[in-house]
């Protein structure tokens, strides 16, 4: 178990690693999404409704709601951001926890949610909330991106439902026979396409999770959502905690 946890934010990566670490990520993202929408009333991942919100909002003229959706966009922005400084700056160092120092931070955030719960019913406080969860997202999409070389998501579902479509075409496309040994023979990646189907699975199982235990336990159920962050997180990180005292 030591191993496998430790394989899953090593640096040196494996297409299994970048997998099951995507399999994790995908679940807390989902709990995270509904969890947030049980709190606060709004989805957090999903930056296509955010900004269409921004459009139709300036046309209406709620200048309040614009500047609400502006900060939601910012802040899922400043999270990716964020996760590719730690993980640069990880890797300048020639740090084991690259990987693992954004997936802390998360799980960080993830608590400093959880104790939120005592100020949610001020206004201002209910707005900071949707800024955390949104750094949130982006901070945990970055991650799986850039370990993945941008070959998975786990908070973007539009993407993955897309890609799926994509792969069932290509699946149910039929071949002549002609063109069984040529490059127009159409071929579908199964693999590919267990995967994404997994994810969204995950996304949607995770969602139902995270509403249950948001509804039942309020804000305080995030830490749930931490916990498996900073058990896979742990083991890079005190490596070079210990490589640092023993230099």
């Amino acid at each position: 178990m030591k191993y496998y946890l430790r394989n899953l934010t090593a640096k040196e990566r494996s297409e299994a690693t970048d997998r099951h670490l995507a399999f994790y990520l995908t679940f807390v993202a989902g709990a995270a999404n509904a969890g947030g929408f049980m709190a606060v009333h709004q989805y957090t991942s999903h930056m296509s409704g955010i900004v269409s919100a921004i459009a139709d909002n300036i046309v209406l003229g709620n200048i309040a709601l614009v500047v609400a959706g502006l900060s939601a966009l910012f802040s899922f922005v400043a999270g990716a951001a964020t996760s590719a400084i730690l993980i640069n700056w990880g890797r300048r160092l020639d740090l084991q926890a690259e990987y693992a120092l954004p997936l802390l931070f998360e799980a960080f955030l993830l608590v400093c949610f959880a104790i939120s719960g005592n100020h949610l019913s001020e206004t201002v406080a209910v707005s900071a909330t949707i800024m955390l969860l949104c750094f949130i997202m982006g901070l945990q999409n970055a991650i799986i991106t850039k370990l993945s070389g941008a070959r998975i998501r786990t908070t973007h579902v539009t993407g993955l439902v897309t890609d799926t479509g994509i792969e069932i075409g290509k699946l149910v496309y039929w071949n002549r026979d002609s063109a069984r040994s040529s490059r127009l023979h159409v071929r579908a990646d199964r693999r590919k396409l267990r995967l994404l189907t997994s994810l969204i699975g995950l996304f949607l199982v995770g969602g139902i999770c995270g509403a249950l235990l948001f509804n039942k336990l309020g804000v305080s159920a995030a830490l749930f959502l931490a916990a498996p962050l900073v058990l896979i997180a742990a083991l890079p990180v005190i490596e070079d905690v210990r490589s640092a005292l023993n230099r």
